[in-house]
C-alpha cells in the first residue's frame, strides 16, 4: 500500500463487495482526518449489501480511531468515536442538536458519505467525541449502538412498577437489556433464540425466554422490538398490554398484509426509536459496568474481510470486528 492510498471495503453499483486500494480521503476545513483502529460490522451494513438505502461506496459506521489531523490541535493524537449523522447546520433540526432528522444530512457509510471500513475517514469535528482511558477500543466500537439503546429511556417515561419485554437477542437487543438491567428500573424478559447470546446478559432482574406462549400475551407495559423482522412487530403487538407502549428499533419496510387493528383496539402507543447522542453514551459507559466487549465473537484484519462478512452473517455470532493495523 502506497503512502497516499489505503485499503477500503467498497460496495459497487451492482451490490458487489470487494477490497480496493483507493486514495486517502481529503480533509475539509472543520473536519478531522481519523486513522481507524477498529470497526464493527452491523446488521445495517448487511442490509445495505442487499440493497437497503441504495448506498454505494465505502461501508461501515461503527468505529474507534485516532485523530491524525484537525483544525482543533487539541484533538490531534486523541482517540475518538464519531456520530454518524452529518447535518447541514442551518435547519430547524440541526439548530436543536437533532441532526439525525436534518433533511439534508449525510450518514457515515449509509447515505452520501463514505464509511469506516477503511484505514482513514473524515468526519466533522463536532461529530467526534474524545474517549477516556477507562474505555477500551473493544468497548468504544459499541458506542453507536449503545447511544441508540439509550435513546429509548430519553423517549419514554418509565413507571417504576412496570415491566418490559425485549424482542431480539442480536447486538442491539442485548445492549438494551444491559442498559435496562444496569439501571435496575424494572423486571425484564428477553425473548431470543440463541442461548450463547442471551447468556452474555446476567442480572437478577432479567428473565430469558425462547418462545412466546399464550400466557405472555398482553402482559407487558413496554415492549422493545429489536428483531429486524416483520414477525417481531407482530409479536410485540401480542405481548403489550392495552394502553401499553411498543418501541420499534427495527426498520421494517414491508408491512403488507399486516393487521394494524390491535393498535387501535388496544390503544397502543407506537414509538419509533433510532439514533442517540454519543456524549451521554460515553458517560453511561464510564459509570455503569456493562460487558459490551463480551459481544465480540470474532476479530479479523481488513485483509480477511470475506471471512469477516461470512461470520457476520452467521446467526450464532454476535459481533464481528475489523482491525486496520498496517
Amino acid at each position: 500500500m502506497q503512502a497516499n492510498t489505503m485499503k477500503a471495503i467498497i460496495l459497487d453499483h451492482k451490490n458487489n463487495l470487494n477490497l480496493h486500494h483507493v486514495p486517502l480521503p481529503v480533509r475539509k476545513t472543520g473536519e478531522c482526518l481519523i486513522k481507524v483502529s477498529k470497526a464493527g460490522i452491523c446488521n445495517t451494513d448487511l442490509e445495505i449489501i442487499k440493497g437497503y438505502m441504495k448506498f454505494h461506496g465505502i461501508l461501515g459506521h461503527e468505529f474507534v480511531g485516532e485523530v491524525i489531523c484537525a483544525d482543533s490541535t487539541d484533538l490531534i493524537g486523541k482517540r475518538v468515536v464519531g456520530e454518524i449523522n452529518i447535518g447541514c447546520g442551518d435547519c430547524f433540526w440541526c439548530k436543536r442538536d437533532r441532526k439525525e432528522h436534518c433533511p439534508n444530512r449525510s450518514v457515515l457509510g449509509i447515505f452520501n458519505k463514505d464509511g469506516c471500513f477503511a484505514h482513514y475517514i473524515t468526519l466533522p469535528e463536532k461529530n467526534c467525541f474524545l474517549l477516556p482511558d477507562s474505555i477500551s477500543d473493544e468497548q468504544a466500537v459499541f458506542i453507536e449502538p449503545l447511544a441508540a439503546g439509550l435513546r429509548i429511556i430519553h423517549q419514554i417515561d418509565i413507571h417504576p412498577e412496570s415491566n418490559a419485554a425485549i424482542l431480539g437477542d442480536g447486538k442491539l437487543g442485548l445492549i438494551i437489556a444491559m442498559i435496562f438491567t444496569a439501571l435496575g428500573i424494572m423486571p425484564i424478559t428477553l425473548f431470543g433464540h440463541h442461548k450463547n447470546k442471551m447468556d452474555i446478559v446476567s442480572s437478577p432482574l432479567i428473565k430469558k425466554q425462547n418462545n412466546i406462549d399464550s400466557v405472555d400475551h398482553q402482559k407487558y407495559d413496554y415492549v422493545i422490538e429489536a428483531t429486524g423482522s416483520k414477525k417481531g412487530f407482530e409479536d410485540a403487538l401480542n405481548l403489550v398490554k392495552p394502553e401499553g407502549i411498543v418501541v420499534l428499533k427495527s426498520t421494517i419496510s414491508d408491512l403488507s398484509d399486516f393487521n394494524l387493528a390491535p393498535i387501535v383496539i388496544n390503544e397502543i402507543t407506537i414509538i419509533g426509536s433510532r439514533c442517540g447522542h454519543f456524549q451521554p453514551a460515553i458517560k453511561f459507559l464510564q459509570t455503569h459496568n456493562i460487558p459490551l466487549e463480551k459481544m465480540i465473537s470474532k476479530t479479523y484484519h481488513i485483509d480477511r474481510w470475506q471471512d469477516a462478512f461470512l461470520n457476520a452473517n452467521d446467526g450464532s455470532n454476535v459481533k464481528v470486528i475489523l482491525t486496520f493495523e498496517q
